[in-house]
C-alpha cells in the first residue's frame, strides 16, 4: 500500500512540479446534480493537481465508469464512490460510499431503485410549490437533470429559469432548504440502510458533512458504528476548526476513518468550494487506500 501511496504522490509531483499533492473525495457529476461531466471533472482535476478523485454521485454509480476510463489516461486514480441520501427522526443524513461495485444483480437493482426514489421526491416537491402558487413543470425539471438523477438543484435550476429566484442559493435558502415550505424529506433508506447497501457493494461508508446533521449526532454516530460505519468526514467546507477537531477526536476513540472533500458541483459564484480544494492529511489518505485496496480503479 505504501508503494500505491507513493505512486500517486510521485505522478503528481511530475505533473505540477511541486511538493504539494491533492485529493478530492467528495464530488458530484452530471451523472446526480453537478454541472460537469464525469470526464470535464477528471480532466479538471488533472489541472488541478488531484492526484486521487472519487466520484460521489447523489444515489447513483453512472458516471464511475467513464471517470475511471478518462482517469487511466490521465494517470488520476479514481475511486468509485456514491453519496446515499437516507432520513433519520433527526432530519436527512448522507453516507458517502468508497470503492463501491456491485458484484450481483439484487444489489444492483437496489441502486437502480433510488432514482425513481428521487423522481418521487421531485414531484412532490413541486407540488409543494404549486401550492405556494408556484407552478413549475415537472417535464421542464426532467429536461434540465437530462439522464442524471433528478436532485433538489434541478428544482432550483428549474426555478431560477422561471424568474421565482434569482439564485439557486435563494431557492434552497427560501423554499427546498431543510424546514423550508417546499421541503420534502428523502423517502428512501435510513442511514442504517445506506450504511448496509453500500457493504453489500463492498464499499466504505463514511459519513458525509456531520456538522450539517440537525438532529442529535451522538446518538446517529452510535446507531451508524453499530451498524458499521467506516468513517466520518471531517474535513469540508462548511466545517468550523472546532468541529474538525471534534469529529478527529470522534473517530480516534471510535477507530473510524478520518475523510474530507469540497462537495464540488461546479456551481462557481454561489460559495461553492473549488475542486480540490479541501484535502484530508495524507496520513488519513494513506489510511483509506489501505482499507481500500483492490476496490480501486
Amino acid at each position: 500500500m505504501g508503494e500505491r501511496i507513493h505512486a500517486i504522490r510521485s505522478d503528481s509531483r511530475r505533473m505540477l512540479g511541486t511538493q504539494h499533492v491533492r485529493t478530492e473525495l467528495h464530488c458530484h457529476t452530471t451523472a446526480s446534480d453537478g454541472r460537469h461531466t464525469p470526464a470535464e471533472v477528471v480532466r479538471l482535476a488533472h489541472q488541478r493537481g488531484v492526484a486521487l478523485l472519487a466520484i460521489t454521485d447523489h444515489d447513483t454509480l453512472a458516471g464511475n465508469e467513464e471517470a475511471a476510463s478518462v482517469g487511466q489516461a490521465l494517470h488520476v486514480q479514481v475511486i468509485r464512490g456514491v453519496e446515499i441520501s437516507a432520513l433519520s427522526p433527526g432530519g436527512e443524513v448522507h453516507v458517502l460510499g468508497y470503492g463501491v461495485q456491485p458484484r450481483d444483480p439484487e444489489t444492483q437493482a437496489r441502486f437502480d431503485a433510488l432514482r425513481g426514489v428521487r423522481e418521487a421526491r421531485a414531484r412532490a416537491i413541486l407540488d409543494k410549490l404549486a401550492g405556494l402558487g408556484i407552478h413549475i413543470p415537472f417535464a421542464r425539471v426532467r429536461a434540465l437533470a437530462g439522464d442524471a438523477v433528478i436532485g433538489r438543484p434541478h428544482v432550483a435550476r428549474a426555478m431560477v429559469e422561471a424568474g421565482v429566484v434569482a439564485t439557486q442559493n435563494e431557492a434552497f435558502d427560501l423554499y427546498l432548504g431543510e424546514g423550508k415550505p417546499a421541503f420534502v424529506a428523502h423517502l428512501g433508506l435510513t442511514p442504517v440502510q445506506a450504511v448496509q447497501l453500500i457493504h453489500a457493494a463492498g464499499g466504505l461508508a463514511v459519513l458525509a458533512h456531520p456538522g450539517l446533521y440537525l438532529g442529535d449526532l451522538a446518538d446517529l454516530i452510535d446507531e451508524l458504528v453499530a451498524a458499521g460505519l467506516d468513517g466520518l468526514e471531517a474535513f469540508y467546507p462548511l466545517h468550523t476548526p472546532e468541529q474538525v477537531e471534534s469529529f478527529v477526536r470522534i473517530a480516534r476513540a471510535r477507530n473510524l476513518l478520518l475523510t474530507g472533500g469540497s462537495d464540488f458541483h461546479g456551481l462557481e459564484g454561489e460559495g461553492a468550494a473549488p475542486l480540490g480544494s479541501v484535502s484530508p492529511p495524507e496520513s488519513e489518505v494513506a489510511a483509506l487506500l489501505d482499507r481500500l485496496g483492490h476496490a480501486l480503479c
